[in-house]
This record gives C-alpha cells, structure tokens and sequence, in this order.
C-alpha cells in the first residue's frame, strides 16, 4: 500500500470526524426569519438537542427538548446516525493509525497492518453514510414543511449545520475510499513482510563438500 495515500485518506477521515462532532452540536440546523416588532420574537433557530430564540434586541433564549420520546421520528434517527457516524470515525482513526505502514504500531507484518488499514477504510466509510443519511433525513423534512402551503408551524430554513455534516461525510466517504481502493490494489511483493531469501548455489556445494566425511588415518603408503 502506497504511504502517501494511506496519509492522505487518514487526513480525510480526521476532518471529516472533527466536522460531524463540530456539526453534532451546531445550533443552527434550521432557521427561520418571523417578521415582528422590536418586543417579539424576530428569529428562531433550532438543532437535534434545543430550540431557541433571538429578538431584535439581540436577546437569546435556548430551551433544551424535555422529553425524547416526544420528539419526531426523524430528529431522534438523526440522534442516533450522528453519534453513531462519530463513533465509527474514532474507531476508524484508530484503524487507520495502527495499519499505516508508517505507523510502529503492530510490528512490521504488513499484511496484518494492510487488512487494519482496509477495516479502518470500512469504518470512515460507515460514518460517511451515517451522517449523509442523518443531515439529509433532517433537510428533506425542513424542505417538505417549508413548501408545504398548509403547514400550520413556522417554516425553517436549512441552516449551516446541515452543511458542514454534508461535508463531513463527502471527506469521511471519500478517505475510506481511498484507503479501500490502496489495499485493493496491492501488489504480490507488498504483501510479503520477510521476503525469503534462497542461499546462493555456491554457497551450498561450498556446505555439502564440507560435510563429507574425510577420512582422520592415512597410511604409510599414501606418503610420497
């Protein structure tokens, strides 16, 4: 497996996992402009964990949902694809750190370090899906409200969140493609840790001709 490509889809997968945890607590999932005085409400904003609220005055007011079970079907899926999509690219950083050839870590069987690598390729690509399925569930239900003309609540838009989780999982997809294909592509040559090397020919009549026996007692007729 080429190094640099190892690195390279390593670098991919660790922004792709720092933006779904910077995107998991991002407030601005959905957001929406209310026309209003300076007393009302003038903007409300809202993630997968709280709902809150901003006036003109540049007051804000945050409120976390009381109950889960209360909750939207889709807000809790995209609670659990968020922290699932998180949880399979810390396991696939670790993977990845412990299969790169680079990496001291786990001798210097390559082969074994190979099939890590390619686990840690299925990983980061686990949390790509996750999270394309998550911030993509959220935006359709936002867009399906939004041109809905008799849907009575307050119509959002989507918000900044939504996109860095989409980027998050273009990076993630795209680093565990990368380290799938290098290990696909693997060479016969690479493959091997300890490449045997066979003795010379020389070298082995040299050790069978010294393994004769050669006789210790000659007679006085041998002498010339």
């Amino acid at each position: 497996m080429n190094a640099v490509v190892e690195a390279f889809a390593f670098f991919l997968g660790f922004v792709g996992w720092l933006m779904a945890g910077i995107a998991l607590p991002n407030r601005y999932w959905s957001v929406s402009a209310v026309d209003g005085n300076v007393i009302t409400t003038s903007t409300v904003y809202e993630n997968l964990w709280m709902s809150c609220t901003a006036d003109a005055t540049g007051v804000h007011n945050c409120h976390e949902y009381p109950s889960m079970l209360a909750l939207s079907g889709y807000i809790q899926a995209s609670r659990a694809l968020m922290i699932a999509a998180i949880l399979f690219g810390t396991f696939g950083l670790v993977a990845t750190l412990v299969g790169m050839q680079c990496s001291k870590i786990g001798g210097e069987n390559y082969v074994l370090k190979g099939r890590i690598a390619g686990i840690g390729g299925v990983l980061f690509l686990l949390q790509g899906i996750c999270t394309m399925i998550a911030v993509s569930w959220y935006a359709a239900n936002i867009t399906q409200q939004f041109f809905d003309q008799f849907y009575p609540g307050i119509k959002y838009e989507i918000g900044e969140g939504l996109y860095i989780g989409w980027c998050s999982a273009i990076l993630a997809i795209c680093g565990g493609s990368c380290l799938l294909c290098a290990c696909s592509f693997q060479t016969p040559n690479e493959k091997i840790s300890y490449p045997y090397q066979p003795p010379s020919r020389g070298h082995g009549l040299s050790t069978a001709v010294t393994s004769q026996s050669v006789p210790s007692h000659y007679g006085r007729n041998a002498y010339v």
